[in-house]
């Protein structure tokens, strides 16, 4: 907020807000390393979105967390993006993770990484997340179809 020039009494009251909205404010003046992985995870989201983006670049934002943390973060976030009505772009080696979390899914060609194919995700399922994605008799067809596409067992 300081790098933005945004560090004004609004900006911190939308910040206070965003902490109650996600359960996170009753720890607003802990240190990170006193915060479980996925409350880390949000409160990093939570300080993005406090400059309010229009757009985020999310790079491997769950790779460090083991897999029942992952697969609840990753629902969290996703509900957050949602809610705040924030488009993200998630970069990720994670098939599932990748179908859970998205609309589309863009596949590159490795080396100089040009667009290989689009895949349109539609699980066609009310209040969508990605733990009810990956419930999805959908879910294992597009998993398949990006296995195959990625040449993984090749």
């Amino acid at each position: 907020m300081e790098i933005k020039g945004k560090k004004d009494k609004e900006s911190k009251e939308y910040v206070d807000e965003l902490l109650k909205k996600y359960n996170l404010y009753d720890f607003k003046d802990k240190y990170p390393s006193e915060l479980s992985g996925g409350m880390r995870q949000r409160a990093a989201l939570i300080r993005t979105l406090a400059v309010k983006p229009k757009i985020l670049l999310l790079d491997e934002a769950f790779s460090a967390l083991d897999y029942q943390t992952r697969i609840m973060v990753t629902n969290d976030i996703y509900n957050i993006l949602r809610k705040e009505g924030i488009t993200a772009i998630i970069v990720t080696h994670d098939i599932s993770e990748a179908i859970s979390m998205s609309d589309r899914v863009i596949v590159l060609r490795a080396r100089p990484g040009t667009v290989k194919d689009i895949h349109k995700i539609d699980f066609e399922i009310e209040n969508r997340n990605p733990i009810n994605c990956r419930e999805s008799h959908k879910f294992s067809k597009y998993f398949n179809t990006l296995w195959k596409e990625l040449g993984v067992d090749e």
